[in-house]
């Protein structure tokens, strides 16, 4: 049974907050109270609570208002909303679906109603924020690989700049935004399963060491396995280093195989890899990178489009 959840109530009405706060205060919840919009999402702001409680319909609507401003922000998106509303009309339940609203309550509500929904939706934020945690901590993880090595300070942040970027230019809908951003951070997590003596060596490796260094895609990928949120991830994580002839590894994906998120974040590897100083060699001229990948698009490695939409962005940003 869930205790003490922090709940945050947004009602303007006096008698009925007071209600809701003894009730809910019963159960041994953490109650608060607001009476507005901005007051609910200042609250939220500074410690978002496991459900909002939300009686602000009637009359002018601006429970929904509230309910979709909490959904668009990154912070509460995932607290769970429920709306109390005295009204049953089939058109502020629609509204209510469209704002992102989790539940409903008609008043007068029973309060067994009220206890069981509340659990119910408590559990599933708990189970959520777990999920989040333990993203979290593969987010950590990719952040560690690189300070395992000096040379690479700032790799996956550019790349998670590089990629969004690109992927805007290419019209990709938010959901591959937020993908190209994880997994410019995610792409060489595998990297953990790689020995210092191989993942630090200043010069070419050896075959042995090579098969050892291409299998971190692969470790990788495994490590996301089982995250939901990671799903559109991991073809990025498994798949940068795929080239368009089948050359490439861990699967030797060709043309079409190769996912499109995949070949935008082995592209801007390829060049954050050539533009910075590296202990066996110093950075090179974007020009220089630039011409590397039109060279590898036209044996074959690269998609020449997905080229030259990326450099034509690197251009215009350097103008």
């Amino acid at each position: 049974m869930i205790r003490h959840a922090k709940i945050l109530v947004a009602d303007d009405d006096e008698n009925s907050a007071r209600f809701l706060r003894r009730l809910l205060g019963r159960e041994g919840h953490d109650v608060s109270v607001v009476s507005t919009i901005a007051a609910a999402l200042r609250s939220c702001a500074i410690d978002a609570p496991d459900l909002v409680l939300v009686d602000l319909v009637a009359p002018r609507g601006h429970g929904f208002e509230l309910c979709r401003q909490l959904k668009d922000q990154r912070a509460t998106r995932f607290v769970p909303v429920v709306i109390v509303t005295a009204q049953s009309d089939r058109r502020d339940r629609l509204k209510g679906i469209e704002a992102g609203c989790d539940d409903f309550l008609i008043k007068p509500f029973d309060a067994a109603e009220l206890h069981a929904r509340i659990q119910s939706l408590v559990r599933l934020k708990r189970y959520t924020d777990d999920l989040e945690s333990a993203e979290a901590v593969i987010m950590g993880m990719g952040a560690t690989i690189e300070a395992r090595d000096p040379s690479t300070n700032g790799h996956c942040q550019r790349l998670a700049h590089y990629a969004t970027r690109l992927g805007r230019a290419l019209n990709l809908d938010e959901t591959d935004l937020a993908a190209l951003e994880r997994g410019g951070f995610l792409h060489d997590i595998g990297k953990i399963a790689v020995p210092d003596a191989v993942l630090l060596k200043g010069g070419q490796l050896d075959p042995y060491e090579s098969r050892v260094m291409r299998k971190h895609p692969i470790v990788g990928d495994s490590l996301c396995t089982g995250l939901r949120s990671l799903n559109k991830v991991r073809p990025i994580v498994r798949h940068h280093h795929e080239r368009l002839d089948g050359t490439g590894y861990p699967d030797g994906l060709r043309q079409g195989e190769v996912p499109l998120l995949a070949q935008i974040v082995g592209i801007v590897d390829v060049f954050d890899a050539l533009t910075t100083e590296r202990p066996y060699r110093g950075a090179r001229p974007a020009e220089e990178a630039f011409q590397v990948l039109a060279d590898e698009s036209t044996i074959g490695w690269r998609d020449r489009l997905l080229v030259d939409a990326f450099v034509n962005m690197i251009t215009v940003g350097y103008s």
